[in-house]
């Protein structure tokens, strides 16, 4: 409870530290350790009445600490702070969180960037808890995190003029959606996802669509998050192990956030233009809602990746088409289209090559790609998966229509 409630005021007295004295990356030095004094002393003493002017007041204190330290500031501060520091003033009603969204998002920031200084300013997480997230150094972390904010040193906090805001709300829908596929299926290490990180990007993802609900790829990219996840119970098997999409036990499936995800996109799509967000999600919930896998709606399917295809169109776009297209109109027509691309060099191309090649009943040539696809994917479960298809394949029994297709 007292994390959920830390994450959720932690945009807010970021912003509110900024917007009073400026200097982003000082004032979200100062929340943090206010978040870390929060998370010992309120299990410890019990939540205060008014946690957000805790926050702000404690955060306030250790501003003007940080402020104090600075070598090259002594003298000045000397003067001006001889006299205790006044109390900060009334909590503001306004919230930054949208304004400092687009700054941890800022265009002059890498992704990677983007991704650490997002997780740690707007969803209060701290740089140990992204570094375990993301399987890397916590100094790497800690470097990136402190990189970025050098960059956007002297940024104005406010928000961007109205010609720029489409594009750099679109990159904020990128960093969350990239953290969100991170959880949903991690890239590398033991773990087939990782949960903090997509309920990080879902609680995100909430509120940016509280803050925009009449965006349309903002609610298709909540609704997205939303459709995937649902399907996250029966998604690890025991041992760890990947269950592909047809092979999962659907009443495990979260039936509250099937309908909340088609909810959403449904009302995006008769309201909104349409956008590659809102695409996948329709997409997602076509899946979401066959009561089998045999009953799935493929030529819907299709249809709507032929759309996105248009929309958006992308290496891991047209891959899937593929396996829509294999279902629809069979394994050659895929293959012919496969063949006729251009080498896009990720293993996934070899994971619905192989995919591809079993469902023709070439089973030599699924076993040679799926071993390929097994030897470069740094995920130890999908790892495990293609190894076992490829050992399927080394049996010689042939894959039925209705057999899995990749997750």
């Amino acid at each position: 409870m007292i994390e959920g409630l830390l994450r959720e005021l932690a945009p807010q007295v970021v912003g509110a530290l900024v917007r009073r004295y400026g200097g982003f990356d000082t004032c979200e030095d100062a929340v943090q350790e206010a978040l870390l004094a929060a998370a010992v002393q309120w299990p410890r003493d019990g939540v205060p009445d008014n946690p957000k002017a805790w926050l702000i007041t404690t955060a306030s204190r250790r501003r003007i600490e940080l402020w104090r330290s600075d070598s090259a500031r002594l003298r000045r501060e000397e003067a001006v702070f001889a006299l205790a520091p006044p109390d900060p003033d009334p909590v503001p009603a306004v919230d930054d969180t949208l304004t400092l969204l687009l700054l941890c998002c800022h265009p002059a920031l890498t992704r990677p960037s983007q991704v650490a200084l997002t997780l740690r300013a707007v969803g209060g997480l701290t740089t140990a808890e992204i570094a375990r997230a993301y399987l890397v150094p916590e100094p790497t972390i800690g470097q990136r995190i402190s990189r970025a904010k050098q960059r956007v040193k002297g940024t104005a906090f406010s928000l961007p003029p109205p010609d720029e805001r489409p594009s750099r709300i679109a990159a904020v829908l990128q960093v969350l959606y990239l953290v969100f596929t991170e959880g949903h299926t991690a890239s590398a290490g033991a773990a087939v996802g990782r949960v903090e990180l997509t309920a990080e990007a879902i609680r995100l993802a909430r509120q940016l669509h509280a803050l925009l609900p009449d965006d349309g790829e903002v609610t298709g990219l909540l609704a997205l998050m939303l459709l995937t996840d649902a399907r996250r119970p029966a998604r690890v098997g025991p041992g760890g192990t990947t269950v592909p999409l047809a092979e999962q036990d659907r009443s495990r499936w979260d039936s509250g956030a099937i309908a909340e995800g088609v909810s959403l996109v449904t009302h995006a799509l008769a309201t909104a233009p349409v956008g590659p967000y809102q695409l996948q999600a329709a997409i997602a919930a076509v899946h979401d809602e066959a009561p089998t896998a045999a009953e799935t709606d493929w030529p819907q399917i299709l249809l709507l990746y032929d759309l996105l295809r248009q929309v958006a169109p992308g290496p891991m776009v047209t891959l899937n088409r593929l396996v829509a297209l294999a279902e629809v109109e069979g394994p050659a027509a895929a293959l012919a289209e496969l063949d006729a691309l251009e080498p896009s060099g990720h293993y996934r191309a070899d994971v619905v090559r192989a995919h591809l090649l079993e469902r023709s009943g070439d089973l030599a040539g699924a076993r040679e790609y799926y071993t390929k696809a097994a030897q470069r994917t740094l995920s130890a479960p999908e790892q495990g998966y293609l190894e076992s298809r490829a050992l399927r394949c080394l049996s010689g029994k042939p894959l039925l229509k209705e057999d899995p297709t990749p997750d």
